[in-house]
């Protein structure tokens, strides 16, 4: 009988964020070890290829000064020297193709996303040092997979590799005929081409690799709907995080902006993406003013503002959308909204003194040329 998974029901749902980098955080990131050794020695072969011949008469030149010597090399014989201004010789050589691989090995996981140091994934975990989970490990599905991986590798490479060989036997049985300095250069040229061959075969083999390593991960990450709903409630819930969005959104507003909020006598939203903030005090202002406007999280900020302070925020996306397009901050309300916001407002003020509830909230109609979409684009019914 399959056992449930702990969250109830069936892992349905894909990973969230969250779980994706709580997972990242403790070592469990996407990686595939076909890609890291097929670019690891596709750089490798690269940079032979490139500075192959510099290589070889660099050990060429190494070779040489290693067996030549005279008096004063026997009168003050220092081994330690010498062995320093032997490897200098081919230090450079060298020290470019591990520059290549190093490379090569860092780009692997950054091509994936999965570049950084993790801390978590270093600490002691007691199933990875239990026997039993080893053997598991060994003997379960993930091991079968691994190993019909290894075979299938194993065949692939060594078939292209015999295959090459083959093709290059007459070369090879013509070096004998040769002197050492052009056989040696022919070995290289042979070398290099069946090396980049068993690099480029890797490269497919990290083509099927890949995606069974993301699908694999998405398989094991995916949520039931209870965990989701419960991480939902967790992140949601928590003062912290609640502290933070609020800290973040005060700061998007400007001061000036924030003063405008408090002053504001109606708040209109889009609800989510637009709001504005519409004064009005009879004797002081002869038509309602937008005092303040935004889009996405100026919108969040001042909605949020305008709760703490207490300010109606009523939900019109047609109107909101109107009054965001077609008035900046300072200025007064088009007026052919006129009509429209004076409904708002005495709604407003009826609620305020205890007149009317939601129930009465008034119906708004807008003429066509003041409608549009949340891109700004007018709409013609």
């Amino acid at each position: 009988m399959a056992q449930e998974p702990p969250g109830g029901g069936e892992k349905t749902e894909k990973p969230t964020a969250k779980r994706l980098t709580d997972a990242a955080s403790k070592g469990d990131i996407l990686q595939s070890r076909e890609l890291s050794t097929a670019m690891v020695v596709m750089a490798g072969v690269g940079w032979l290829a490139i500075a192959g011949p510099a290589l070889i008469d660099a050990i060429q030149e190494m070779l040489a000064d290693a067996l030549r010597f005279d008096h004063g090399d026997i009168a003050g014989f220092a081994p330690e020297q010498r062995a320093y201004h032997l490897l200098g010789i081919i230090a450079l050589p060298l020290a470019g193709v591990l520059f290549a691989t190093v490379v090569a090995a860092i780009a692997s996981p950054a091509l994936l996303g999965s570049l950084g140091f993790r801390t978590k994934a270093l600490a002691p975990k007691p199933e990875r040092m239990n026997p039993l989970s080893g053997l598991k490990r060994i003997f379960g599905m993930q091991g079968l997979i691994e190993l019909f991986k290894s075979l299938a590798k194993v065949l692939l490479l060594g078939s292209i590799g015999i295959i090459l060989l083959w093709q290059q036997f007459d070369a090879i049985h013509g070096m004998a005929k040769t002197g050492i300095v052009p056989a040696v250069g022919e070995m290289g040229q042979i070398f290099v081409l069946v090396t980049l061959a068993l690099a480029a075969a890797l490269f497919l083999v990290a083509g099927i690799d890949v995606p069974a390593q993301i699908f694999q991960r998405s398989k094991r990450l995916n949520m039931t709907k209870q965990e989701v709903k419960q991480e939902h409630k967790e992140t949601e819930g928590s003062p912290e995080l609640k502290g933070a969005i609020r800290r973040r959104q005060y700061e998007t507003l400007n001061g000036s902006v924030r003063k405008a909020v408090e002053e504001a006598t109606v708040i209109l939203t889009n609800p989510t993406h637009f709001a504005v903030a519409l004064r009005y005090h009879p004797g002081r202002d002869a038509a309602p003013v937008v005092v303040a406007r935004g889009a996405d999280e100026i919108a969040a900020a001042i909605r949020s503002l305008a709760a703490d302070q207490g300010r109606p925020v009523l939900q019109y996306p047609e109107l909101t959308r109107a009054i965001y397009y077609t008035s900046r901050a300072g200025q007064e309300v088009d007026e052919r909204l006129f009509m429209a916001v004076a409904a708002i407002l005495a709604f407003v003020y009826r609620v305020e003194h205890s007149m009317a509830t939601e129930l009465d909230r008034p119906h708004i109609d807008l003429p066509e040329a003041m409608r549009f979409d949340s891109d700004g684009r007018n709409i013609v019914n």
